[in-house]
């Protein structure tokens, strides 16, 4: 392979690397070695054809692959392989090319040039293999494997909606076990992505619980675990973790999940699918990971356990610790402040979480993003949702909180939740089967509005 049938001067050399480096087979065919040489250019070109056809073709589908561990573990394989073979490429062209033994300092030259190019090269295959590679260890870290063979295309069975429960989880500093201080049911159209937000004030009280054993514990509604526990909404989920008895035969970790969904079903009078716990401390860590957000903060909020920091309005980029006092203060406000605030965080994340962003900060946003969340979302249903994802971005939010003065939190209608659930979810599906027939947002005949949390 190192044996050629002509010499290289420097500047040829140099020229037929960089050109072998960009088209496979040019420094082959400059060395009379043509059918090796044309074997390369037709492999190359079609390699890039078929990146291509991905890349254009295929185009929608490609975040639906990116959230499948085995098309993950395919593509970090087929990069490393690409990376080698191309710099292997690189390496065979310039032993055919390089200048004569007695050129010392045009070796030299040629020398580095390969090394760059090598670098070059495989610098971002390896960068891309270990970005598939960490994104195959989330996917399979956050979201349980697929326990059964799928058996229908439709991946909703028949469902007009999927109603997701997302939960945020306050971690302050000397309070056992989890709080769910933020609850919010997003219920999506499966055929057109819009979107309607149901949130639900962490303290409501009397809460109903579900049939079974919660509801033989609690006949009058719930009422806490004793003195210490005012027995709001936010205290389902730690119970049910601390009382085993409250659902039988489910593992801890998924205890209080699994009675909150049941629970909030029932007020709400919609089935839940499924749930996301975000921690808010670790929600701060990836705010950290991506270097902050940026909101527009409209009255001063004073944090802190002893009033000494305070976030003044205008807008303004706030790192991981300032973002959770966003979320979460509730000096000289209250819950329902709040619950608007934290809304507009969330929007905010989902909006800055850009590409480039997460790529710059892929592994720290990786990393976060496995201590910070939880969910019971299985594997095989994540293309699914990521499809569906797109389509809700085509439609505007809409919001639905039940907070005084339309729910008394201390004494509250569940029939009345339950009918303004009802006349939202198809006043929604009206507006978008018939967007000029739909009473106008936030008339007195529509309990939904649009979602102005961040504006």
């Amino acid at each position: 392979m190192t044996v050629r049938t002509r010499g290289f001067g420097l500047g040829f050399s140099i020229a037929l690397t960089l050109a072998s480096a960009l088209l496979w087979g040019v420094a082959h065919l400059a060395a009379d070695r043509r059918r090796t040489g044309i074997a390369l250019m037709v492999t190359y070109v079609l390699m890039l054809a078929s990146i291509l056809t991905v890349l254009t073709v295929f185009s929608s589908r490609l975040l639906s692959l990116a959230v499948q561990p085995a098309w993950l573990t395919a593509l970090t394989i087929m990069v490393a392989t690409l990376g080698v073979v191309w710099t292997g490429v690189i390496i065979w062209s310039y032993l055919l090319v390089r200048p004569a033994p007695a050129n010392r300092v045009g070796r030299a030259l040629t020398t580095v040039l390969t090394i760059a190019l090598c670098g070059l090269i495989l610098a971002p295959a390896v960068y891309a293999a270990r970005v598939a590679y960490v994104s195959r260890d989330v996917v399979n870290t956050l979201f349980t494997a697929n326990v059964s063979p799928i058996v229908s295309q439709d991946p909703w069975n028949g469902a007009r909606r999927i109603n997701l429960l997302l939960l945020g989880g306050d971690a302050a500093p000397g309070r056992p076990g989890v709080r769910t201080d933020s609850m919010t049911v997003a219920s999506v159209d499966v055929a057109t992505g819009a979107t309607t937000l149901l949130g639900l004030p962490r303290n409501l009280q009397r809460v109903r619980l579900p049939q079974g054993p919660p509801r033989e514990r609690f006949p009058d509604g719930f009422t806490g675990a004793g003195p210490d526990t005012p027995g709001l909404l936010n205290e389902v989920f730690q119970y049910a973790e601390d009382y085993p008895e409250m659902e039988p035969g489910v593992r801890k970790g998924q205890r209080g999940p699994t009675l909150l969904k049941k629970t909030i079903s029932d007020i709400l009078g919609i089935p839940i699918t499924y749930y996301a716990l975000v921690d808010m401390r670790g929600f701060a860590q990836i705010i950290d990971a991506m270097g902050g957000v940026t909101v527009t903060i409209r009255e001063p909020i004073v944090y802190g356990k002893y009033r000494e920091g305070l976030l003044s309005p205008g807008t303004r980029k706030l790192s991981g610790e300032e973002a959770l006092w966003f979320g979460r203060s509730r000096t000289d406000s209250d819950d329902y402040v709040r619950m608007g605030r934290q809304k507009c965080l969330l929007n905010a994340v989902a909006k800055q979480a850009d590409p480039v962003t997460v790529l710059n900060s892929f592994e720290k946003l990786a990393a976060a993003t496995k201590r910070a969340i939880s969910t019971d979302i299985p594997q095989n249903v994540l293309p699914d949702l990521v499809d569906l994802a797109q389509k809700v971005k085509d439609h505007k939010i809409r919001s639905l909180n039940f907070v005084p003065p339309l729910i008394d939190t201390v004494y509250p209608d569940w029939t009345l939740i339950r009918h303004k659930v009802s006349q939202a979810l198809s006043e929604q599906s009206s507006a978008t089967q018939h967007p000029q027939a739909a009473p106008q947002t936030g008339s007195p005949e529509s309990p939904i509005t649009l979602d102005s949390a961040c504006r």
